[in-house]
């Protein structure tokens, strides 16, 4: 069966390429992923909203399976000075050699994998012993009537956006085989920001 999401994504392109002059998420991009450097990977690239963050040594590579969200990144990477390499692939099936990178960045992408546990397994593999992995996510709140409403209305969320926002976050990365090392929450515990080490 085909994947429905690359084609959910496809049609939000033009909406998230907007966000470059008005992202609200974007003190918080610069408080988890500033000061990167070296082989990055970041999957669920999107647009390349992280793009201004990278600093000029980084050699990216960059994953997403919708190819709208891609010819937007590949137009905006011309701005930046780094290296980057965008391919159009499922994270949850592409493979990369172990240890390849010495940090892995997602930034809301883990409400839309069929296996969230198995991405993030993935990533303790593909990252060096001595990187780090950064999560930027959206899941499960901390205000108990908002986290119901979540849970109500997951399938909606589903169904339009290919997007489960009631998921928990914290929960996921330390059942994986990554080293859980601190977060923080925003936005009534809505806004996860995660620090981990492979």
């Amino acid at each position: 069966m085909q994947n429905p999401l690359p084609k959910k994504f496809d049609k939000q392109a033009n909406k998230y390429n907007k966000l470059r002059t008005h992202d609200k998420t974007f003190k918080y991009r610069q408080k988890i992923f500033s000061d990167i450097h070296g082989e990055v990977l970041e999957v669920g690239i999107g647009v390349g909203l992280n793009f201004p963050l990278y600093n000029r040594d980084v050699n990216l590579t960059g994953v997403d399976f919708s190819e709208e969200m891609l010819k937007r990144a590949r137009q905006a990477a011309k701005e930046y000075p780094f290296q980057t390499k965008l391919i159009q692939e499922d994270v949850e099936t592409i493979e990369f050699p172990k240890n390849s990178f010495d940090v892995i960045v997602s930034s809301g992408t883990l409400c839309g994998y069929q296996n969230p546990l198995d991405v993030l397994n993935n990533f303790q593999k593909w990252c060096r012993p001595d990187g780090k992995v950064l999560l930027l996510e959206h899941g499960l709140s901390t205000n108990k009537p908002l986290a119901w409403l979540q849970k109500s209305l997951d399938p909606l969320a589903v169904k339009v956006a290919g997007c489960h926002v009631n998921r928990d976050i914290s929960g996921l990365v330390k059942s994986s085989k990554l080293q859980f090392v601190k977060e923080e929450r925003y936005l009534a515990g809505n806004v996860y920001m995660i620090w981990a080490k492979p």
